[in-house]
Parts: C-alpha cells; structure tokens; sequence
C-alpha cells in the first residue's frame, strides 16, 4: 500500500484538522470567545469531513494513505473501513457537542487552565482519529500512545494531591499495559507473519495455533486496557477526580471507545473470527467479559457518587462490545459496533447531566437528589433518556444494539451470553431507576434547600442534543447497520 488514492488527502486533512484546532487555540489564549469560536469550528471541520466519508464508504469506497514505511511491510498508513469510519464519526460528532458543553461547564465553574484544556482536548481527538483510521497495528499503537499521554493532563487538570494520584493511576496502568503487553503481541505478530496490515480475516491463521492462541489474544485484550477489562479496570473510577467534559471525553468521544474499538479490530481483522472460533484456547474471553459486565454493575449498584457510579456503569458496558465480539456471530460483530455508537450517545449524555447538576448545584452524590428533577426537568428528563438507553429500553439507543448482540448470542446457543445480558439489563436498571425515582418522585432533603434552576445555556443545548441523538439513533440506525455488515460479508 503506497501512495495516495482519490480520497486520501481527505484522510490526511482528518488528522491535520484537530492539530491546527489546537494551534489555534493557543494563539487565540488571550480571548477565550475566539479561543472557543475556533474550537467549535475545527470541531465542526473535522466532522465534515470524517462524515463526507460515509457515502463512499456505504458505495464500497475504501479510502487509503500511506506515508512512508517504518519497518519493513509495514508503512505508516491509513485506511477508512466501516469500524474505524464508525468510530470516528462518533468522535467527532460527539466532539462539536462536548466542545460547546465545555464551555458551559469549565466557565460556569470557573476552572483555571481553559486553554491549556481545549488544546489537549484537541489533540485527544487528533490521536482518536490515528486510532480510528490506522492501517496497521503499528500505526494504531502509535496514535494509541498518543491518546494516553494527551489526555493524563486533562485527568489532573485541577493539580491537587487526588487529581495527581489518579493521574499515576491513570498513566501507570494505560502505559504500563501497552508497553507490557500491547507491544510485545504486536512484535510476536510481526515476527510470526512478517506483517501487521489489518486484513478481512486474519492474519495469524497458518501461523499461530493451540495455546499460544489464547495467550496471544490475552496480550491484546489486556493490553488495550483502554477497554477496561477486569482486572484492568481502576484507572476509569480513579480519572473520575477531571472535570466532566473530560469524563464525557474518557468515557463517550475517545479513550474507551479506543480501547474496544482496537479490540474489536484485532479480532476481525488479526485473529479472523472463523480462526478464533475453531480455537479452544480462545474461549476465556466470553467468561471473562462476561464476570466484568457483572462484576462491573454489581459495584456501581453501591456506589453513591453519581460519577463513579457512571465509571463503574461504563465499565460494565464496554464489556458487552467484548462479549459481542467474542460471541464470534455476524449478528453480534453487528451488535458491537452498534453498542460503541449507542453507548457513546447515552453515556455522554449521562455525564453532561451529572456536569449540569454539579453546575447548577454542586451537588455529586446521589443521596442529595432528591427532588432535583423539579428545578432542573431538562437535565434529569435528558438523564433518564440515557439511563433507559443504557437498560435497553426502546425507542433508545441502547435497545438497538442489545437486539443484535441478543441475536447472535441465540445464533451461536451461547448461554453465558444470553443469561449475562438479562442479568446485566436487570441490574442496570437497578441502578439507575432509583435515581429518577429520586429525582421525581422524592421531596427535596437538603435543608435549607439551595435556590438554583438549570446550568448555563451552553450545556443545556449540548445535553438536549446528546438526549435528541439518543433517541434518533433508535430510528436512523439503518446507514450504520448497512456498513457494518459490509464487514461482516468480507470475512471468510
């Protein structure tokens, strides 16, 4: 692969476009409306031109640029198929949204350091590009790197002792699982195929077998520990100290959505399905999705802070795109990358929500809600969209992409699968329905109650539009299914 096609400038302009978003706002630090003006105008550039991608990609297009080579075969380089153009449609839709709810959110609390905040943010979306679009697993490694040392200081912007000691959290476990683990499986394929080009398929089928299947897959799934995978996983709760957009950015736009997006990735296009599914030693990867879909709602049913109960809420999630791959049937690979766009929509809905609330109220745990619902009916009616989403409740997003993963879990008679989505749905419901009980149905217990309404406009606008999002996704899914099951038809 080499050289340029018909749309491969497009490709290069897609990553360029967050770096001079970045540069602009450093030039701009001195007016924060300009400042802010260029934020949501790069936004809004990047989301052109990512979208003006989809209507080839639904033709069969498939952009590629390659740049030059960095080891023998494997170039630095860049491809729009359906999962990655997916993935960075999302980020970047959800990009414009998050940059307006950010301007709302870190004026209305004063934070310090906004410049410094909405360049990082940039750059945070220039490496999920990388990731989105990379041609190869080196490629990918690289700009996965890049995500996890641009968004540590938006993790310990407020610079106390706690935002620092989550940020070691934070930058230990990402780095140390992807220079642990992450590499050396990228080395491992390299040695053994001589490539690391993602090819419908596979690459490894011929080269690997027993054993050694399964411990090169636990490489991978666990040095994307991005994904969250138990027990992987405490790096999410502990960047919960960050202000809410760069939670809505951790857990909706980019990280999270990096770490299941590079392992639903390397399961179509490294392992194969059909290898992966003819391998016995690579069956520890339903169970152990399975324990941390469980495991992950069971905690957040204890908890009483509002963000760690979404931390411990995304976890839970992230795991069912694991499963969904795992489960290895064309109605479930759907399903996965369905759940990576509902997911996002309801998610990020949910910490706009909580961003709101702490805005208005400065309110976090769940125990003082009672009765919120009547002063802020726009955020909590917004908060309960992305709840009923996260339960699976039609007409919501979440529904949508449960109906695919249920669809191939009865494809394949996978119990496990089936029973762990049932069980999840229950609890999950169990953990949200009490807070809107809360918030509706309960008088208020702070006494004297704080006189306060909505937050500021910005965030109300983005909130709605992430709430509106949620709900049309239920609707307007049909683009997203037909290009994903163009993946699903090219593998063997």
């Amino acid at each position: 692969m080499t050289g340029f096609d018909s749309h491969g400038m497009l490709l290069g302009m897609i990553l360029l476009i967050p770096l001079l978003g970045a540069v602009l706002v450093g030039m701009a630090s001195r007016w924060p409306n300009l400042r802010e003006t260029g934020s949501v105008l790069a936004a809004l550039a990047l989301t052109f031109a990512v979208w003006s991608l989809l209507p080839g990609a639904l033709a069969g297009e498939r952009p590629e640029l390659a740049l030059f080579e960095i080891l023998p075969n494997v170039p630095f380089a860049f491809k729009a198929e359906p999962l990655g153009l997916l993935f960075a449609a999302l980020a970047s839709l959800l990009w414009v949204v998050s940059t307006i709810y950010s301007m709302g959110y870190m004026r209305g609390n004063n934070e310090a350091h906004q410049t410094r905040f909405f360049m990082l943010f940039a750059v945070a979306l220039f490496a999920a590009m990388g990731v989105a679009f990379s041609a190869n697993l080196l490629t990918l490694f690289i700009f996965y790197e890049v995500l996890t040392v641009s968004t540590y200081p938006l993790v310990t912007h407020k610079g106390d002792e706690g935002s620092m000691r989550a940020g070691r959290v934070y930058f230990g476990i990402l780095i140390g699982a992807s220079i642990g683990l992450f590499l050396p499986a990228i080395i491992w394929t390299y040695v053994l195929t001589g490539t690391l080009d993602f090819v419908p398929g596979g690459i490894l089928e011929g080269h690997l077998a027993g054993p050694a299947v399964g411990l090169m897959l636990g490489l991978y799934v666990y040095g994307a520990a991005k994904a969250a995978v138990m027990p992987l996983h405490r790096w999410l709760p502990a960047a919960m100290v960050a202000p809410t957009p760069v939670s809505a950015l951790l857990h909706a736009v980019a990280v999270v959505k990096a770490g299941v997006f590079t392992i639903v990735k390397i399961i179509i296009y490294v392992f194969g399905v059909d290898f992966l599914f003819a391998t016995p030693s690579s069956g520890w990867l339903v169970p152990v999705a399975a324990f941390t879909v469980i495991m992950a709602s069971l905690i957040a049913l204890r908890q009483t802070n509002l963000k760690r109960l979404l931390a411990y809420s995304t976890i839970s999630q992230l795991s069912y795109i694991v499963l969904a791959t795992a489960i290895l049937a064309p109605l479930s690979q759907v399903g996965a990358a369905l759940h990576i766009a509902a997911h996002g929509f309801g998610k990020i809905t949910l910490f706009f929500a909580a961003g709101s609330i702490y805005t208005a109220s400065k309110k976090t745990d769940i125990t003082q809600m009672n009765g919120i619902g009547l002063r802020m009916p726009l955020t909590m009616g917004a908060f309960a969209i992305g709840a009923l989403s996260m339960i699976g409740v039609p007409p919501m997003a979440g529904f949508v992409s449960k109906w695919y993963m249920l669809g191939g879990a009865l494809q394949t008679e996978n119990y496990l699968a089936i029973g762990t989505i049932i069980l999840s749905t229950v609890l999950n419901a169990a953990y949200f329905l009490p807070i809107l009980y809360r918030a509706f149905f309960l008088a208020e217990n702070v006494a004297p109650p704080r006189e306060h309404g909505e937050a500021n406009w910005p965030i109300r606008l983005a909130l709605g539009t992430t709430a509106l999002l949620t709900i049309a996704f239920f609707v307007f899914n049909g683009p997203v299914v037909d290009l994903e099951m163009q993946l699903v038809e090219t593998l063997p």
